[in-house]
């Protein structure tokens, strides 16, 4: 699966398995998270205030998977009985990784250094799984350069 940015002004980003379009990540203005369709079928992602936990939702309000502690060394994805263990790769890289156990089995990355195409590898998660990763993953990394801006600027305020 892959993503890319649909330009260089949006945070959206066009979702293709195998070069056929699937669905569209749309990022949420106002909150972390955002939405996507796929088969029909709409999913919408948001986090608590410190973007430290995110829920999945389908077109009925029932929560789908979970995210936890997002932002830290490891984290995980829970979906229909099953948990899902994620670690970052380094703080320099813009790389998240899926374990099983020690061994790294899968991975959400950027592919270019400014950031506008995303290979997702997650073999074992359903597709529906791969995107709620995704869209976790790209919100994380849009705070992340947020706040970075902000310290940048001397603090924002």
């Amino acid at each position: 699966m892959e993503a890319r940015k649909s330009s260089a002004w949006k945070s959206n980003y066009v979702v293709t398995d195998r070069g056929r379009e699937i669905a569209t990540w749309d990022k949420s203005t106002w909150k972390s998270g955002g939405e996507f369709t796929l088969d029909g079928r709409r999913y919408r992602v948001r986090s608590n205030g410190w973007g430290s936990k995110y829920t999945m939702t389908d077109d009925s309000d029932t929560i789908v998977a979970t995210a936890e502690r997002v932002g830290r060394k490891r984290w995980s994805v829970s979906a229909g009985g099953q948990t899902y263990d994620f670690r970052r790769k380094s703080l320099w890289a813009s790389e998240e990784e899926l374990v099983l156990g020690d061994t790294r089995v899968g991975s959400v990355r950027k592919t270019s250094w400014w950031g506008g195409t995303i290979a997702v590898e997650l073999p074992g998660l359903p597709p529906h799984l791969q995107l709620f990763v995704l869209g976790v993953v790209i919100s994380k990394w849009d705070s992340e350069a947020a706040a970075a801006a902000a310290s940048s600027s001397g603090g924002g305020s």
